[in-house]
């Protein structure tokens, strides 16, 4: 593995940096690639870039990247692998024929079954599509726990819409991109955030709007609980800057609790979230400090070597870091402090995300929000190297 970063958001800087790295090792066989929303490329110009390309170029446009220890608006980032991997895209993920989802998923996972070898899953998602729910428990009923899962949501803080996966057949959205990598790997998750409620029941949502909460209205209830706790009060302008703050926590057992991004409020006053949040499931309002998130971040670090260990005595080459954007917009510039205690075994990168995908190999695959996840990985043919 390779990787390569480039501060500028040109467009012309990808096809250059791509052409350059393949001159320089033209054992280099496909590209991660991880690319900055602010970058604001022309879609026509990605999509000639990416069709044209020797080798598949896949991955996403995210709010930031992380690159070392910094995370960045703008620029890009290629990691170079040395297989070519198989890939498959997954459609209509706000279409509401979600059968539609899983046959797409169970079609990945036959195709796939014959195939040997110790890998890893890379999943990008269009972070606002109205379905991930769906396609997360038809991965994890297809593909079980046998590999590694971790991705994120890509997308714009803008809340629109717009082509952000990006796959060897150009940049899409509504969709999600799996990636087989032939890669040995090692995660660690953790988020930091407590509960400050007790737990309410979930009764009525549909997909990501939370519509009541214990038979009330369910920003009445969230309402009542955040006012309390921050000493502020919701107005027409204001609901993002105090939720980012005041996460849902869905209750799991025995498992790390899946966080739940409140965004926006629609015009019925349903809360809409980043992923879905079932009916007839407990909710509690979670808060956290610097601190807590900062710890969990290193704990998420520590997991993921842990993890690694167990699979290879040799160094990881690559840390992938997937970590919510909301977490840096309630860290503001201890987002630094959150870099540092992140493993710097192997080139670090990572995108800041809108949701976070992971499944340790033992855990149940999960589509998690402001939560830290942590990637140790090597190629297969970098161990025993």
């Amino acid at each position: 593995m390779k990787s390569y970063f480039q501060p500028s958001a040109d467009v012309n800087q990808l096809k250059d940096t791509i052409d350059g790295l393949l001159i320089e090792d033209p054992s280099l066989r496909s590209f991660m690639l991880l690319g900055c929303d602010a970058n604001a490329w022309n879609i026509d110009d990605v999509n000639s870039i990416l069709k044209s390309s020797s080798v598949p170029v896949f991955g996403g446009v995210f709010p930031q990247i992380i690159y070392k220890q910094s995370n960045y608006e703008t620029g890009f980032i290629l990691v170079g692998f040395h297989d070519v991997p198989d890939w498959q895209v997954i459609e209509g993920l706000s279409q509401p024929e979600s059968d539609d989802i899983s046959l797409q998923v169970e079609n990945v996972s036959v195709e796939w079954e014959t195939l040997s070898g110790d890998v890893t899953l890379f999943l990008v998602v269009d972070g606002l599509a109205k379905s991930i729910a769906k396609l997360i428990e038809s991965l994890f009923f297809n593909f079980g726990l046998e590999h590694n899962f971790i991705g994120g949501g890509a997308g714009s803080l803008s809340f629109e819409q717009k082509p952000c996966v990006i796959t060897p057949e150009g940049i899409k959205k509504d969709c999600a991109l799996i990636v087989r990598l032939k890669a040995l790997s090692g995660l660690g998750v953790s988020h930091g955030w407590q509960p400050i409620s007790e737990p309410m029941k979930v009764t009525h949502s549909e997909q990501n709007r939370v519509i009541s909460l214990d038979w009330k209205p369910a920003f009445d209830e969230y309402r009542k609980i955040v006012e309390a706790h921050s000493g502020s009060a919701f107005n027409d302008q204001n609901f993002f800057d105090i939720a980012k703050s005041y996460p849902f926590g869905i209750s799991k057992l025995d498992a790390e609790m899946v966080v739940r991004d409140p965004l926006m409020l629609n015009d019925a006053q349903d809360i809409v979230c980043v992923g879905d949040v079932p009916q007839d499931a407990f909710v509690k309002v979670l808060t956290g400090t610097k601190e807590s998130l900062i710890s969990a971040a290193r704990e998420a670090s520590n997991k993921a070597k842990i993890s690694y260990d167990r699979v290879s005595e040799k160094p990881p080459a690559l840390t992938l870091f997937i970590d919510c954007i909301s977490r840096v917009l309630f860290l503001e510039k201890s987002i630094e402090d959150e870099l540092n205690v992140i493993s710097s075994e192997g080139a670090v990168v990572g995108a800041l995300t809108l949701g976070e995908i992971a499944n340790t190999g033992q855990d149940y695959l999960e589509f998690y929000n402001k939560t830290a996840v942590v990637c140790l990985m090597s190629e297969n043919s970098d161990v025993g190297k």
